[in-house]
């Protein structure tokens, strides 16, 4: 199997949920610059139905169906936000209260193409969220999307002060380095330059809840990547 490939975490005879490596597009883009997700499941099972994407950057849980019929299925679930979807991500700092609900209408960008911004004229935009875990540097957030915009947790969590770790659109996109958080760092021996815990964005979709076509219930979840545990462990260590 390549470096990066896609783990299966549920399949049937009408659709699959895959674990999404972040880095990896969902859907080949305009230019079909670069292999994606999608085109190596068309390797493996011919025909495979798009039902919703995530950003090529965010790890996780992505839905693809094998007929049409569960296609359409799945995107009126979406549509009528008849499914659960939940995150993990790791924000710099810890937001106040330690959970609520962000309510802020998301729009396109005047400026900027590609990047969206919190705007009163913007679409109704609403992510709940709960911190699992915090330190004095970053906090380890589950989020529950309420309603589904591009974007919508990173830039809610940069419109409250807290972006995401790693996040080159709406924070400061450097990688976490245990050297800028630890004042007495030492290189080990056997490196010539110190590794990042984490370079990639801090966001990952965690769990689908839903129920199929044939009315059996699913609660479905990719683990937590390893380089979130690892940053939270190695930062409650410094203390």
């Amino acid at each position: 199997m390549q470096k990066n490939s896609p783990e299966i975490i549920f399949e049937n005879d009408d659709f699959l949920a895959v674990n999404k490596p972040a880095g990896l597009l969902t859907i080949p883009d305009r230019t079909q610059s670069e292999k994606s997700l999608k085109d190596i499941l068309i390797e493996k099972y011919g025909a495979i139905y798009t039902v919703h994407r995530l950003d090529k950057d965010t790890s996780g849980l992505v839905i693809f169906a094998k007929n049409e019929a569960t296609h359409k299925y799945f995107s009126q679930l979406f549509e009528e936000r008849k499914i659960e979807k939940y995150y993990l991500g790791i924000m710099h700092g810890t937001p106040t209260p330690p959970s609520g609900i962000i309510d802020a209408p998301i729009s396109e960008h005047p400026v900027h193409k590609g990047l969206m911004t919190v705007h009163r004229n913007g679409k109704p935009s609403s992510t709940g969220y709960e911190v699992l875990e915090a330190n004095k540097y970053f906090s380890l957030v589950s989020f529950h999307l309420h309603t589904g915009r591009t974007h919508q947790i990173r830039v809610h969590a940069k419109n409250i002060g807290h972006p995401l770790a790693c996040d080159d659109l709406y924070g400061d996109g450097k990688p976490v380095l245990l050297s800028s958080l630890k004042k007495k760092y030492k290189l080990s021996k056997h490196d010539e330059a110190e590794r990042p815990i984490i370079s990639r964005l801090a966001l990952h979709s965690y769990k689908l809840i839903f129920t199929d076509a044939s009315g059996q219930a699913h609660e479905l979840i990719a683990p937590m990547p390893k380089s979130f545990r690892a940053l939270m462990q190695q930062l409650n260590k410094i203390g």
